[in-house]
């Protein structure tokens, strides 16, 4: 703080007495004031206010007219560390060949020992223009001596294009894709009004979009409260590898299913959890068959919002005491939508709006139902039935595992299980329901299997693009091609209650 012209001698003896410096990424830790070059001891006083990235000083008193230097220490608590090396085998070499920070910290557990030197990231807004159903922008990455996740073996994708849509008074939607190169999308619809229906006076979120670093922010309107702020130094677009950090308004994050967790509550104490779909039991910090990117927030308020990221790569999502939210993925693009609720089950109603509403079940499906693998004969699970009534256990549904059929295949029974007809009949005139679990595979490898005979008359399986051979699979072959209307006829002739299909080998593996 300079006085560059002094010609006015202050009679009342005026003094700068509070002090306001925006932009700040970190809290100040430490302030000193020199006049001179020598240092003074003014009293003051110094808070932060971290969603509007201000620091107010307060108690200086500067003498108006007198030329100060104010120097002051920013905060790097390991809350404030973000991982600048996710993968392990982590070195203070490769970390710094990034251009990072190494500092081994074992306190708290698990804070990143490679972390980000500077805020920012390396991208630059250029060209943002407002259109009438939100915001448009070119995203440049800036230089091409990049930092952290970018170092790898993968090209960075140099101009990015960034649309914010306003859907509606409620739904708000960013998008950031390749400018130049059309890359993969998760080619299921949502369901977006067809055209945005959203007006600025009711809308219940405020937009900015950071133009250096880039980052977006999205406020709640009636609390003030930053819901999003993704300006952060982890921003990272390449062709095989994506990356963006959002700070989070409280540590209250519920969501990222299908996982097995001890709590609702998320850990916000350095975990990261990956997702993509697998057929394997869902322990800890494995996902099972569903792969579920959304989160819902509350704010310290009791505020409610949720956070979908519509990506269908490979992913992990880290979380970490800031608090603060990081998202990886090896593919696609960055298409977030934001609901603003207010309340849990207002969010749970948008959301379920905009992805699709849960199917209703069948009343009798609500209640208790026997399974199990290993049923010998029908002779067992005729008797598992009347040793069921006689204890007085009422329960709705009996099913019957791939025991029932010919060596595992489909539409086929053993004759270990002839009965099985006239049972499933004796149990429906009881008021029962009967339900078989099928593998939704069909093999190839028969002499005289219907099953297969018709599928491929009615042409229901799956092919290669571009060609008329049938995808096949090494354990249980031939996926029957679920967007064909015939498929749906060609496997329900049966007279059941409903069915179990395990295995679903053809979503398991890959990604919709």
């Amino acid at each position: 703080m300079n006085v560059t012209n002094n010609g006015y001698n202050d009679p009342n003896q005026l003094r700068f007495e509070e002090i306001r410096i925006l932009g700040l990424q970190q809290e100040i830790t430490a302030l000193t004031v020199l006049h001179n070059n020598v240092a003074l001891n003014p009293t003051h006083s110094i808070s932060y206010k971290r969603t509007e990235k201000v620091a107010v000083i307060t108690g200086l008193q500067l003498a108006l007219g007198t030329s100060y230097t104010l120097r002051w220490v920013l905060s790097s608590s390991a809350a404030e560390k973000f991982d600048c090396h996710p993968e392990s085998s982590a070195t203070k070499e490769s970390c710094e060949q990034r251009g990072c920070v190494w500092e081994v910290d074992t306190s708290p557990q698990d804070v990143p020992y490679c972390y980000y030197s500077s805020a920012d990231n390396n991208y630059t807004v250029s060209e943002l223009r407002y259109t009438s159903q939100g915001m448009e922008a070119n995203v440049t990455l800036s230089t091409t001596t990049t930092t952290g996740g970018t170092q790898r073996s993968t090209t960075p994708i140099g101009t990015l294009r960034l649309q914010v849509i306003h859907h509606s008074d409620h739904l708000l939607q960013f998008k950031i894709d390749d400018y130049a190169n059309k890359r993969y999308e998760v080619p299921v619809p949502l369901n977006l009004p067809s055209t945005p229906t959203s007006s600025i006076e009711r809308r219940l979120y405020d937009v900015s979009v950071q133009t250096k670093p880039f980052g977006i922010q999205i406020r709640r309107r009636s609390t003030g409260t930053v819901i999003w702020d993704s300006q952060l130094p982890t921003f990272t677009f390449s062709d095989m590898f994506i990356q963006i950090s959002t700070r989070l308004p409280s540590s209250y994050i519920y969501g990222f299913g299908e996982t097995e967790h001890t709590q609702y509550h998320r850990d916000m104490n350095w975990h990261t959890w990956g997702m993509f779909s697998r057929d394997q039991p869902p322990g800890y910090k494995l996902n099972s068959y569903g792969v579920h990117p959304f989160y819902m927030g509350l704010e310290e308020d009791g505020n409610a919002h949720g956070v979908l990221l519509l990506n269908s790569n490979g992913m992990d999502v880290t979380f970490q005491p800031t608090p603060a939210l990081t998202y990886r993925t090896i593919g696609g693009i960055l298409d977030f939508y934001v609901v603003l609720g207010p309340t849990p089950e207002v969010v749970v109603q948008q959301y379920t709006e905009l992805v699709g509403r849960p199917v209703m079940p069948p009343y009798w499906a609500l209640g208790f139902q026997l399974c199990r693998y290993g049923y010998e004969n029908d002779s067992e699970v005729a008797q598992l039935v009347e040793d069921m009534k006689a204890a007085q256990i009422p329960y709705d549904v009996q099913y019957t595992d791939i025991d029932y059929l010919e060596r595992q295949l489909d539409f086929t029974l053993s004759p270990r299980f002839s009965g099985l007809p006239e049972l499933i009949n004796k149990i429906r005139a009881e008021g029962m329901r009967y339900i078989p679990i099928l593998d939704p595979a069909i093999s190839v490898n028969e002499t005289n299997y219907l099953a297969y005979t018709r599928g491929v008359e009615k042409d229901v399986f799956i092919k290669w693009p571009n060609s008329e051979d049938i995808i096949l699979g090494k354990v249980w072959p031939d996926f029957p091609n679920i967007e064909v209307n015939d498929s749906l006829d060609w496997d329900t002739s049966v007279e059941v209650s409903g069915g179990a299909i395990r295995g679903t080998k053809f979503i398991k593996d890959c990604s919709l």
